[in-house]
């Protein structure tokens, strides 16, 4: 399907892996010792060869299509010898059909096997086999440095490979109550990350593409990349979520909020249509100054004091700043699975 930009891409690979940098701005630790030229690709033509095109429509009425849409692709990487495929959560939520794509332009029918809230992982299976299509080690972000060479993949009918590099590994926090303590952010940014697999030079892959972010360095100067999802935190949950469809992590509370970090502060961005957050008197622009009195001056810290509880629809009391006004407002926050159509499958 693409084999000569895949060539042509590994060349220009190896090219940067000599020490042509991408980010000039970049500290710190030499590159990992780069594997000898035909090694490396061989190692990526196989991971290539894993990768494919994900395409949902969702059910009707989800809750999600108000911001993701009813209709969806990105990409997926086959990681289970019985043709298990990893791909972005956000993808697969609420879908009503899923179809692969495979490289050689077959379209197969998949049914959802598990999401996790906790991490954004969702993973599929295809209902017929992938003829001639081998799954892709699982290697690790703690065996990469900042300037190594990465090769990220697109499945689909457009799909490509580009190189990048890695720029950061640090915590990340997003505006729709989500955080993990490990990520990958890399640059330059491929435009099709929504669930597009990254892999070091040997072929093992590293992580799922989430997000396009501004700012992959985490501080000054500011340059795009993209974020993505360690399989280092896959590893320990992945005999869960196959056998269970989630994890025990995701079940904790959830609020409907969408907001920011503002000089030292959290303020509410939007608020979700009839969410618990909604329902209490939450609105945008609001700062949250503190939860259960225990004051949050960011993403991470908000999160972490929001989700310390057994009991996902535990009573949370905020404290917020609205207008010129503060209040402690009493939320009774939800499971958020319970509140959107389930995959058939989970």
């Amino acid at each position: 399907m693409r084999a000569c930009t895949f060539l042509r891409h590994v060349a220009c690979a190896l090219v940067l892996a000599s020490g042509l940098a991408v980010v000039s701005t970049l500290h710190a630790a030499a590159p990992a010792a780069t594997p000898p030229a035909q090694a490396v690709i061989e190692a990526l033509t196989r991971a290539n060869a894993a990768v494919v095109g994900v395409n949902v429509t969702a059910a009707e009425g989800a809750k999600s299509a108000s911001t993701l849409g009813r209709n969806r692709s990105g990409s997926g990487v086959v990681i289970g010898p019985d043709g298990l495929i990893l791909t972005i959560g956000y993808l697969m939520l609420e879908a009503d059909n899923i179809q692969i794509v495979t490289q050689d332009e077959r379209t197969i029918p998949a049914t959802a096997v598990a999401y996790d809230l906790a991490t954004g992982f969702g993973l599929i299976r295809p209902l017929l086999p992938l003829r001639g299509i081998a799954a892709v080690p699982l290697g690790s972000y703690r065996n990469t440095n900042p300037g190594d060479t990465l090769m990220v993949a697109t499945g689909g009918e457009d799909g490509d490979v580009g190189m990048t590099r890695l720029v950061s590994k640090r915590p990340f926090s997003g505006y729709w109550e989500y955080h993990i303590e490990s990520a990958i952010f890399t640059s330059p940014p491929v435009a099709n990350h929504s669930g597009a697999p990254v892999f070091n030079q040997r072929g093992e892959l590293l992580g799922i593409g989430s997000l396009f972010v501004s700012d992959a360095l985490g501080e000054a100067p500011r340059i795009p990349g993209n974020m993505f999802v360690p399989v280092d935190l896959l590893k320990p949950i992945l005999a869960e979520l196959t056998r269970t469809g989630s994890t025990t992590k995701s079940r904790r509370p959830w609020l409907g909020l969408t907001s920011s970090e503002q000089s030292g502060r959290v303020q509410v961005v939007r608020v979700t249509a009839d969410s618990p957050a909604a329902t209490s008197g939450i609105e945008p622009g609001d700062f949250i100054l503190a939860v259960d009195g225990a004051k949050v001056s960011s993403l991470e810290e908000f999160y972490k004091k929001l989700w310390a509880r057994a009991n996902p629809q535990d009573e949370v009391k905020l404290t917020v700043l609205q207008g010129a006004e503060v209040k402690v407002l009493t939320v009774k926050a939800v499971d958020r699975m319970t509140t959107m159509v389930k995959p058939s499958g989970i």
